[in-house]
């Protein structure tokens, strides 16, 4: 089932986003269809007295942090955060602040602006500011964030997460031999094409493109294992080719990956609601399994997670529980299963391979999903969710197109009486406001074009949520389809052998190793 609640860790500068003239800030669930837009409105000083008490404003230095010392060499890297305070919501700071915890000491944090930001947005209990002004926000100058907060990190960095100093901090770490270094990335994605161009927004508006870390990974001595969980993640997974190019062959020395997306599809997370319990994400799943956990931090029996009974719960197995028991959108992928893709035959002879990981998704969502019996009906039954999809969103293009043109209607009236309104920054935009507040407010309760304007942005809003649905519905679905490939793609591997299976084995080797 769909969870209301969910946020998506695309980029506002992901392929596939909206044309219209705003970022549309769905019901709940925002989707790639954003983008970046101009800076809120200032707050009158009349509205400012009467507001309620608000938090310190996010605006500093207001306090001096020390950054954390980094370790020589670190077992692992952690990174994240959003590219500007507006995508740097809490549940990113804690997911980091969970990885830090899981995966012990003798690692390093890189998190947004670095020690002593202030950048993490925490949803507003209550409503604040001008309504007015808010009212003007939202039709000239939405974005997200101005139902927020923004507070000091809790975190303790070693440093910021710029695309700089993550591609200098994995190049110093894996310079020498050693064991894997796990490398832990969580934020907003960005989808390239091919995947090789998509990445991880950092801070600064920078990116984190997978090219680019292929090539710090092909020049270093160690191997690696790269977690990612945000959305088009599965971009990541081009990793496992040298230079993140499948022409160019195995990347050297190897290296593995678990990721919370395919690289066409958005993931669950990026919520600026502080409370985890209404959140959803791959991360909650993923961490709290390697801790012996479910999603909300309960005690889960050793049988649930260690799946091939070793006593251990591998970096696999909690990508399992994320496939198994997660409720949002997300479709996990890893590299080994990139790798199936790449080099197993598409048809031939078959021999079993040993796959718990595989075995258990499969099981466990067939029965979840009621196909237990009728295993035959689940690839025609997803079919039939993606034409719905693809159904939905040429309806969500064609409403968002309505309300675009509503917008410039609904814009042009108000403009052509009071000409900077759509310019918070004007001189003269406050003293406008200021001697024209009733005449504003009644020209637009009395517009026909405003009016219209508020109803394509509800008829926007449902369409949203029905590719909202179709997407939670679906993503269960393929995981289990995936699964049913991955089993099959294996056997044909295995009874073919060679370079290309020890390879595989040895992807499995990797991605099923502890922290």
């Amino acid at each position: 089932m769909f969870v209301a609640g969910l946020l998506a860790c695309g980029s506002p500068a992901s392929e596939g986003a909206a044309t219209t003239h705003r970022e549309v800030e769905p019901p709940k669930v925002a989707t790639t269809r954003e983008a970046t837009t101009a800076a809120a409105p200032a707050t009158s000083a009349e509205s400012e007295a009467s507001a309620p008490p608000r938090p310190p404003l996010g605006v500093g230095p207001l306090h001096h942090q020390e950054p954390t010392p980094w370790p020589d060499p670190p077992r692992w890297l952690a990174v994240g955060g959003g590219a500007t305070p507006e995508f740097n919501q809490v549940s990113i700071e804690q997911d980091l602040l969970l990885a830090q915890e899981v995966f012990g000491d003798g690692g390093a944090l890189l998190f947004a602006g670095g020690p002593g930001s202030h950048g993490v947005q925490v949803e507003d209990a209550v409503p604040r500011g001008d309504p007015l002004v808010a009212t003007l926000a939202e039709l000239f100058a939405p974005r997200g964030g101005r139902t927020a907060t923004y507070r000091p990190t809790l975190t303790n960095p070693s440093s910021s997460a710029t695309r700089g100093g993550v591609l200098e901090a994995v190049k110093l770490a894996v310079a020498e031999p050693g064991p894997p270094l796990l490398v832990y990335l969580a934020g907003h994605g960005e989808r390239g094409d091919p995947p090789r161009d998509g990445g991880l927004s950092l801070w600064g508006q920078t990116t984190l493109r997978v090219a680019e870390l292929a090539e710090v990974l092909d020049a270093g001595r160690r191997p690696a294992q790269v977690v990612a969980t945000s959305c088009f993640s599965g971009a990541f997974a081009e990793l496992v080719f040298a230079r993140a190019d499948s022409e160019a062959g195995p990347a050297k020395p190897l290296r593995c990956g678990l990721f919370a997306a395919t690289a066409e599809r958005e993931a669950s997370g990026c919520d600026p609601n502080p409370d985890r319990a209404a959140q959803e994400g791959y991360s909650l799943h993923f961490l709290n399994a390697l801790r012996g956990r479910g999603r909300g931090g309960e005690a889960l029996p050793t049988a649930e997670l260690d799946l091939d009974g070793d006593g251990q719960i591998s970096l696999l197995e909690a990508h399992a529980r994320a496939r198994i028991a997660g409720e949002g959108i997300d479709v996990p992928t890893t590299t080994s299963e990139r790798w199936l893709r790449a080099t197993a035959p598409r048809r031939g002879n078959s021999r079993t391979a040993a796959l718990p990981e595989e075995d258990a998704v499969i099981a466990r969502l067939s029965a979840a999903l009621g196909y237990v019996g009728r295993e035959g009906e689940v690839e025609s039954d997803f079919d039939n969710v993606l034409k719905d999809m693809s159904e939905a969103y040429a309806r969500l293009d064609a409403a968002s197109g309505r309300e675009d043109t509503a917008y410039r209607a609904a814009a042009a009236e108000l403009l052509a009486r009071f000409p900077v309104l759509d310019d918070p920054w004007h001189p003269d935009f406050a003293p406008t406001l200021a001697a024209h507040r009733v005449d504003i407010a009644d020209l637009l309760a009395d517009s026909v074009q405003y009016a219209e304007f508020r109803a394509a942005q509800a008829e926007v809003a449902t369409a949203q949520a029905e590719v909202a649905e179709l997407l939670a519905r679906s993503a269960k679905l393929e995981r289990l389809v995936r699964a049913r490939e991955n089993r099959t793609l294996a056997g044909r591997l295995k009874a073919r052998g060679g370079a290309a299976w020890a390879r595989f084995e040895a992807l499995l080797a990797c991605e099923r190793g502890r922290p």
